[in-house]
């Protein structure tokens, strides 16, 4: 079983300067909410409890004043600092010790998903026991993305792939135009049903982690806004 979580959410977010020059890519808003609320509901709902989000050395504060411990979701948040950005791998050194001798997954802090039976996925893959698995998503320009290559004889069986079907979403919000069209989307998709994406309140509550309190907690930290609303109909 995967019980713990990473988030690499460093990066110089270079391709959204000069918004990236005062603040971290995954504190600005996806529509109604920061980011980083998205990969982080990614693990919830694969019932993923312990989590760690390494970012740019110097920019710890920043995201403690949004995500403090995880102890208002039910769930435990650790941080660490990374140098500078050094790609994929450098998450599991960063990581080391939080992981120990565990399994975990991983997740890219910019990344945005969604699909109505994207959970039922993510439970699954959760289940793995040894090895690793991969989610691909097929898309029409793949000279822009990083292309998986699996060679099942080299990686002796222990590398599974899996992919995200039609009718599920894997948007990346790397520049500005993506950005801004990952926000897009998730305005008509609220809008048209009255339900939050990346809701961490709804899904802690949903997953039996935290109680009703906890979400009037929640709305006196967030004050009058949109999102507060939203929370208030859970109750």
């Amino acid at each position: 079983m995967i019980k713990k979580g990473i988030i690499l959410a460093g990066g110089t977010g270079s391709r959204m300067s000069p918004l990236t020059k005062a603040v971290n890519k995954q504190l600005l808003p996806i529509y109604d909410k920061p980011l980083i609320f998205y990969p982080l509901s990614v693990l919830m709902l694969a019932k993923i409890k312990n989590i760690l989000i390494i970012v740019n050395k110097g920019q710890l504060e920043q995201y403690k004043k949004i995500l403090p411990d995880g102890k208002n979701l039910g769930i435990k948040i650790n941080y660490a600092e990374q140098a500078k950005p050094k790609g994929l791998p450098d998450a599991f050194v960063v990581g080391e010790k939080f992981i120990g001798k565990d399994n975990v997954s991983l997740i890219l802090g910019d990344n945005f998903f969604y699909g109505q039976s994207f959970s039922k996925k993510l439970i699954e893959c959760s289940k793995l026991k040894n090895g690793a698995k991969v989610l691909l998503y097929k898309v029409s320009n793949p000279q822009s993305y990083g292309v998986a290559k699996l060679n099942k004889y080299k990686s002796n069986g222990k590398l599974k792939a899996d992919f995200i079907g039609r009718g599920g979403a894997w948007l990346d919000t790397g520049t500005i135009d993506d950005f801004y069209k990952t926000s897009s989307f998730v305005s008509s998709i609220e809008n048209r049903q009255g339900l939050k994406i990346a809701c961490l309140e709804e899904i802690a509550l949903n997953n039996k982690w935290i109680s009703k309190k906890n979400i009037n907690d929640s709305i006196k930290f967030y004050g009058k806004c949109l999102y507060s609303e939203y929370l208030k109909k859970l109750k």
